[in-house]
């Protein structure tokens, strides 16, 4: 079987994260983000997938390289941004896809039944089946009804009443007909060209149970490292400490108390007295003596001085250093390479 997975967006909304790394391999529980979709595709026999990124590709290639375990990898790159449906438009042209074909969102973490899906997708002999799932609010999504027999019956844009809370979950079976329907050269949206213009022409929704996320904010982000340092969703990471936490074997935390609920890349170093509390630490960080991390993001290469104090909802860029005494305020952000002095806080403007 064989997938592409949309994975050319910027990931403006987790900026300063992504400033510096592309969000496919952004680090998600000590690994690159992507690594868990890959895992979840070969677990329901995808032996093939198409990478179609755009910004900073050549990085998502250096880290992921030509095979994930079992999955072969095959990368192209969007000159142009070409929306949700284009990319699959250019991997026909190319020559690179088979007559069914697995599409993937890129920045959703899921254990969602894949293979519950493409049964389902042949039993009603679909022309293209979506994953749907099941949210508490709608707010931010558009809603999909379905008929008793899982037709799809329109695509809804927010709205005030929904007739349902079930919302597109980004993964679909493509038949070659859908292929084909759409416009090569251009961006097209698969939500809001191509799936409107195959309502009532075998578009079915699959009513998918199971863990779904889009880690696209710095909200959603850590909860799906909490997620996935809990167990709620089906991965395969190393197991935790006894507070639920996550720290590389080469980390230096004594005197320092790490946890709960926080991963520590490679080469961390916490001081003495120091607490990461629900915190994710990328690698190469240096935290000092006297400090307190609660509910933060320090990006790769961060330097912490002494009784720094990172609150809750923080996110400090790659390369960035807190200078003694300083503080970093709940929900500041803090671009790459940026020295923060002690003389005030770092808060919202």
């Amino acid at each position: 079987m064989q997938a592409l997975v949309l994975a050319g967006g910027e990931g403006t909304r987790l900026r300063p994260l992504t400033l510096s790394v592309p969000k496919p391999v952004l680090p998600l529980a000590g690994r690159p983000f992507l690594t868990f979709m890959l895992d979840w595709l070969a677990r329901h026999g995808v032996d093939e997938a198409i990478l179609s990124c755009g910004f900073m590709s050549e990085a998502v290639q250096e880290v992921l390289g030509e095979r994930h375990d079992g999955v072969r990898l095959h990368h192209m790159v969007e000159d142009e941004p070409l929306g949700t449906a284009g990319p699959l438009r250019l991997a026909a042209d190319m020559d690179l896809v088979d007559d069914r074909v697995l599409v993937l969102n890129g920045d959703t973490l899921t254990d969602l039944d894949l293979s519950a899906e493409l049964a389902e997708h042949e039993s009603r002999g679909a022309v293209a089946t979506l994953a749907l799932v099941a949210v508490d609010d709608t707010s931010s999504y558009g809603v999909v009804p379905t008929a008793p027999d899982g037709r799809v019956e329109a695509f809804l844009e927010k709205t005030a009443s929904p007739p349902t809370n079930r919302i597109n979950a980004g993964a679909y079976v493509l038949e070659r007909a859908v292929i084909d329907r759409i416009p090569a050269g251009r961006a097209v949206s698969f939500e809001r060209e191509i799936f409107p213009a195959l309502v009532g022409e075998g578009l079915y929704g699959f009513l998918a149970e199971g863990y779904w996320i889009d880690i696209g904010t710095p909200e959603r982000y850590l909860e799906a490292t909490y997620d996935l340092l809990a167990g709620r969703v089906e991965s395969t990471l190393p197991p935790r400490d006894e507070t639920g936490s996550l720290v590389a074997a080469d980390c230096v935390t004594a005197g320092a108390r790490i946890g709960p609920m926080s991963v520590l890349g490679h080469h961390c170093l916490v001081g003495t007295s120091s607490t990461v509390e629900r915190s994710v630490l990328h690698d190469d960080v240096r935290v000092g003596a006297d400090c307190a991390v609660t509910g933060a993001v320090l990006a790769t290469g961060v330097r912490v001085d002494d009784g720094v104090v990172v609150e809750e909802g923080a996110i400090v860029g790659a390369g960035a250093r807190l200078a003694a005494g300083s503080r970093v305020e709940r929900g500041v952000r803090v671009d790459p390479g940026v020295v923060v002095g002690p003389a005030e806080p770092v808060g919202p403007a």
